[in-house]
């Protein structure tokens, strides 16, 4: 069971620190039944969570099913200064309406991965606030500023002359005091959080914590297009609360390659199941096709339900590998002849007329399932389902 637990706990993770400790937590969870915790922090940058962010919420969840009890850390105040981490320039900070609001949303979608009766949620500013001018000077001074600038993104922007706001600086430093005032026996993050973790570790030696954390890092989750991370900003994203048809044909648009990654970082499946599953594929014994389908009905049930799970699944291979309507589509009217581009606008399937145009002049549009290539097209009076790609449908009544 040990071994098994490590081999669950080091799937997919870029880096560890100090396995050794983790180790003897885990073997003391079997052997006395005794818990141990792992801090996770999150910063309520906005209200809604990708699949890139799930990651880590699929590692603390792995942690549970072997003694771990979660600090699931909300940045209540850390969000107010703003982790600079992989920025070129100082990030700006949230309002306390903003992090209210995005804490609300983050705790809902997470209890979709966690088990919320081993997981304590507990907010940085209960304790930060009460640091006071002297904590803050006492804090500031455990690190120097060449060290600070060792870290990477300070580095580019001090050689840069792009401004560094005092304030950053403290970001990892209070990061790192999460650690001191929590005892975490373990802490998790991306690897480009490198530098924070480690702050944890060395400030609780600094204030005589009688521990130092073990450091756990994952990689960062490519987005659909295989190659950036997943981003909103970028639009190659899956969001945690997108809607079953559009999250079921997200994972299905990922390269065969990916998928194996999205497996690795994303299923509950075990590494045994997931080899068993590679084998097949490259025998020819399992479709690449029909493994897809699987992960992408796993990842929708898990945040809707299976049967909505089941009836997206129903639905793509209606419109897709059918070439059919989807069955609910949003319905519009509007008065006189208008404009194809600017139909599509109105319809809320392009985003301006110039893309739509573009998306024309690619194919990419039909009108009744019928691609067409005139730019300039006027739709007259009648009823009209217009499509552009593969999922954006709508039906278009002209009076």
């Amino acid at each position: 069971m040990l071994k098994e637990a490590l081999k669950e706990i080091g799937r997919g993770c870029a880096e560890i620190i100090d396995m050794e400790r983790i180790e003897k937590l885990v073997k003391a969870y079997y052997d006395e039944g005794k818990n141990y915790t792992v801090k996770c922090g999150f910063d309520p940058t906005a209200p809604d969570l990708h699949l890139g962010h799930t990651v880590l919420l699929q590692k603390l969840a792995t942690f549970q099913k072997y003694g771990a009890r979660i600090q699931f850390l909300i940045g209540s105040f850390t969000a107010t200064i703003g982790d600079p981490t992989g920025k070129s320039a100082t990030r700006k900070v949230l309002t306390t309406d903003d992090i209210k609001k995005n804490i609300s949303s983050y705790t809902t979608q997470a209890f979709k991965i966690l088990d919320e009766s081993k997981t304590d949620i507990v907010y940085n500013h209960e304790w930060l606030d009460l640091l006071g001018t002297a904590g803050i000077l006492q804090l500031s001074s455990t690190l120097t500023v060449a060290r600070m600038l060792e870290r990477d993104d300070f580095s580019k922007r001090y050689a840069s002359n792009t401004p560094i706001a005092v304030s950053e600086f403290m970001y990892p430093l209070l990061q790192g005091y999460d650690s001191v005032h929590l005892k975490s026996d373990i802490e998790i993050g991306g690897t480009d959080q490198k530098f924070n973790l480690l702050m944890g570790r060395q400030l609780q030696k600094i204030y005589d914590v009688k521990k130092q954390q073990a450091v756990l890092m994952m990689p960062i989750l490519e987005g659909l297009d295989g190659v950036q991370k997943m981003s909103k900003s970028l639009g190659n994203y899956i969001g945690v609360s997108d809607e079953p048809n559009d999250m079921f044909g997200k994972v299905l648009s990922i390269s065969d390659d990916l998928m194996w990654r999205y497996f690795e970082l994303l299923s509950t499946k075990s590494l045994d199941e997931i080899e068993a599953l590679k084998k097949g594929v490259a025998d020819g014994s399992l479709h690449p096709k029909k493994v897809k389908e699987d992960l992408a009905l796993e990842i929708t049930a898990r945040f809707h339900s299976k049967e909505l799970a089941d009836g997206a699944k129903a639905e793509f291979e209606k419109v897709h590998a059918k070439s059919q309507i989807p069955t609910d589509i949003a319905e519009f009217e509007c008065e006189g002849e208008v404009w194809i581009a600017k139909a599509l606008v109105d319809c809320n399937i392009e985003p301006s007329t110039s893309q739509a145009r573009r998306d024309i002049k690619q194919g990419a549009v039909k009108i009744n399932q019928e691609k067409i290539s005139d730019m300039q097209l006027q739709l007259g009076v009648g009823e009209y389902i217009l499509q552009v790609g593969k999922r954006k449908f709508a039906k278009l009544k002209v009076c």
